[in-house]
């Protein structure tokens, strides 16, 4: 019966149906081709998600049913393919690995020693416990810190996506449509949740497109109100009957986010000031003045404290200190402003990426290295009695008599073995230590940018001009003027600005190479992107491409449409920066200027200090009748005790070779967004100036107020 073959049918296909529905749930929360295209994309989590799928399944820890939702939110929201107790279970585990390897060494190490519980290194156990806390709680927050990070980088498209959806449903009321437009031409990461859009309507998860948007932008909800008010100004744009008001829904959506954007930064540029100024106080300043007293301090306390907690204290603890509150004051800046350029377009992009630069650095830098050791070359290695030298010289037999008659390198015996070095020379060689790293990367991070950043600026340059030339071709396609031969019309009235060298370097490969406006503008070998990398000019372009094919009126208002958002995107991004330009100037001139004055001053007292210690304890001391009752105070100070200056310098350089790092990357991060072009070549100048500062003050003051210290007590002690 005609009925039965229906039935038969639908059994048959229905059977099909049902067996490729469940593939899709039995290979797992997604379907093959997302896990691909998510695979391609995340790469940046990829090492994480080994580990956690490794030493994550050797222990199984079930979170609380709170804990485990709030970390399910932030896996999916990063798309990270694992499971909640996963991520437990490798907190849990890197604690006690750590924790029991500590254990074991520190045994170990009483165990050497005949069981002699004096000899347990209880230091290197308390630093290798709080090390192990400190995993354990960073790993148990890295999936929030991952979500986090990903939305802070999908939040910075925003606008673009919004801008991608208006102009495409101007000319097709296309919602579905639209938000594939803007899936595909929208970079990492927000074109991965809005491919998921699709996915999760694929596996089934949601019956329509309009439901799963609405589940995706509920996740926004308290991250950014005015990305999910936009959006359903846009959905009700499509229930509008009259053409004028649809227009005007879609446009006061977009405006809605620009609002929302700028208000968000003007609160962030008024609430940083104060972390700001803390980061500084409290993680430069204090730091940097606590240093002078801690040549005396260690002299007082007989030798308790070295130069081992000294670099602790200063190239860990305070560098960690300084980052985590700068993390704070990052994780305070809400997305939707500062966007990166296309880099790796950059037909330069392979000196970025070229290992060149750091071999250059390597050799300057490792004389200067060779130099800041020699100390210590020649007080432990057998190399000054290879050359037939003595270990170590004094000032007179150099001469050199006028910086008193102490050694060089003044290394001193005592019952816990050889100390120092304490002497003026060995101070004044070791400054080349920190100033080799320095040097190392501030050529290298130079040398990988420094066309880059040229090339940089005429993109800048372009992108200023680009409002005024995106109004012409918008006028031109107007008056029917098709897209292959407006590019030559309007470059012939730019000639002398930069744009003009886009537009003539386009339509060259229009009339010259026979190639499609869009190869000519977007292929990777010849278009005229790869030139002028920028994602405005990439996103006008594209909506230029998009836009001409349902005709050259739409395509003329949709150019239009990007003037008007280019146009007041300026405004907002030029208050913000005249806001933010106060706190910046303040943080860097701190940063390059005052933190390495003070540092270098510093220095120059603790080799004073010694100085005067040393002059001291030289065996005159009970002779000086004239110094009166001072011999009694003077003898609490134990200078073979102290901690070396020449340890003292070297850690204070890498500690501001570290603060450079830190602040810079946070400054520029504050002004310009995730940019990594610019952050390297901020670090590169900022260490330049910075250290050189440094080098030129601590030498100034150490021979200043050392030979000061001489003359004086040289007169003083007869």
């Amino acid at each position: 019966m005609p009925g039965e073959n229906v039935k038969d049918i639908l059994r048959k296909y229905g059977a099909k149906i049902e067996s490729e529905v469940n593939s899709y749930s039995e290979s797992g929360r997604y379907s093959s081709s997302y896990e691909t295209f998510r695979g391609e994309t995340s790469r940046e989590y990829s090492t994480y998600e080994r580990w956690v799928n490794s030493l994550g399944n050797i222990v199984h820890v079930r979170p609380s049913k709170s804990d485990e939702n709030k970390l399910r939110k932030f896996i999916d929201s990063a798309h990270l393919s694992i499971e909640p107790w996963q991520a437990i279970s490798l907190s849990v585990m890197s604690f006690l690995v750590i924790f029991l390897l500590g254990l074991f060494i520190s045994v170990a190490v009483v165990l050497i020693n005949n069981g002699d519980l004096a000899t347990f290194p209880i230091l290197f156990f308390f630093l290798v416990t709080a090390f192990s806390l400190f995993l354990f709680s960073f790993l148990n927050s890295y999936p929030e810190r991952i979500a986090r990070k990903w939305r802070l980088k999908a939040s910075s498209q925003m606008v673009l996506a919004i801008l991608y959806i208006v102009v495409y449903m101007r000319h097709t009321s296309n919602l579905e449509k639209a938000i594939q437009f803007a899936s595909e031409h929208l970079q990492y990461p927000l074109a991965l949740d809005f491919k998921k859009i699709f996915y999760d309507v694929e596996i089934g998860k949601y019956p329509t497109i309009k439901e799963s948007l609405d589940n995706y932008l509920e996740g926004w909800r308290d991250y950014s109100t005015e990305f999910i008010e936009g959006f359903h100004l846009i959905e009700s744009s499509l229930f509008e009957p009259d053409e004028s008001r649809r227009i005007s829904t879609l446009e006061k959506g977009l405006q809605v986010v620009l609002d929302g954007v700028y208000e968000k930064m003007l609160k962030f540029s008024h609430s940083v000031r104060s972390p700001l100024t803390n980061v500084y106080m409290l993680g430069v300043v204090l730091p940097t003045l606590g240093l002078a007293l801690i040549p005396l301090a260690s002299a007082m306390i007989g030798g308790i404290l070295t130069y081992v907690h000294v670099f602790l204290l200063f190239n860990l603890l305070v560098p960690f200190m300084v980052y985590y509150l700068t993390d704070k004051v990052l994780s305070m800046r809400p997305g939707g402003y500062g966007e990166t350029n296309l880099l790796e377009m950059n037909p330069l992009y392979s000196k970025y990426k070229s290992q060149a630069p750091y071999r250059k650095a390597f050799l300057l830098a490792f004389p200067l290295f060779i130099i800041s050791i020699i100390p210590l070359l020649f007080q432990f290695t057998p190399i000054p009695e290879s050359l037939g030298i003595p270990r170590d010289f004094t000032f007179s037999e150099i001469g050199l008599s006028f910086l008193g008659s102490g050694e060089v390198f003044e290394f001193v015996t005592t019952a816990m073995g050889v100390r120092g070095p304490f002497g003026l020379g060995a101070l004044l060689l070791g400054m080349f230590f920190p100033l080799s790293i320095a040097v190392f990367f501030s050529v290298a991070y130079k040398g990988k940018t420094k066309e880059l950043i040229v090339e940089r600026d005429k993109t800048k340059e372009l992108e200023a001009e680009f409002n005024n030339s995106l109004f012409q071709l918008g006028n031109r396609l107007g008056n029917g003027v098709p897209p292959e031969l407006v590019f030559g019309k309007v470059s012939e009235s730019n000639k002398s600005l930069r744009t003009g060298e886009f537009f003539s370097r386009v339509n060259y490969n229009i009339r010259q190479m026979g190639m499609s406006v869009e190869g000519a503008i977007f292929d990777k070998n010849r278009g005229a992107l790869r030139i002028f990398p920028s994602n405005l000019i990439a996103t006008s372009m594209r909506v230029l491409i998009e836009s001409s094919k349902k005709g050259l009126k739409i395509a003329a208002v949709s150019l239009m449409s990007i003037s008007e958002y280019v146009k007041n995107l300026d405004k907002i991004t030029m208050r913000l920066k005249d806001l933010l330009a106060e706190i910046i100037s303040d943080m860097k001139s701190n940063m390059t200027f005052l933190a390495p004055l003070l540092s270098g001053i510093v220095i120059g007292l603790a080799a004073m200090i010694t100085s005067i210690l040393g002059l001291l304890n030289l065996g005159d001391l009970a002779d000086a009748s004239n110094l009166g009752t001072l011999t009694n105070l003077l003898s609490i100070f134990q200078y073979k005790d102290m901690i070396p200056p020449y340890f003292l310098q070297i850690s204070i350089g890498i500690y501001l070779i570290e603060v450079i790092f830190i602040l810079t990357s946070t400054l520029v991060t504050i002004d310009s967004g995730e940019d990594r072009l610019e952050r390297i070549n901020k670090i590169g100048i900022n260490l330049s100036r910075g250290m050189g500062l440094y080098f030129v003050v601590a030498l100034i003051s150490i021979i200043a107020l050392s030979l000061l210290s001489v003359f004086v007590l040289g007169n003083l002690l007869g």
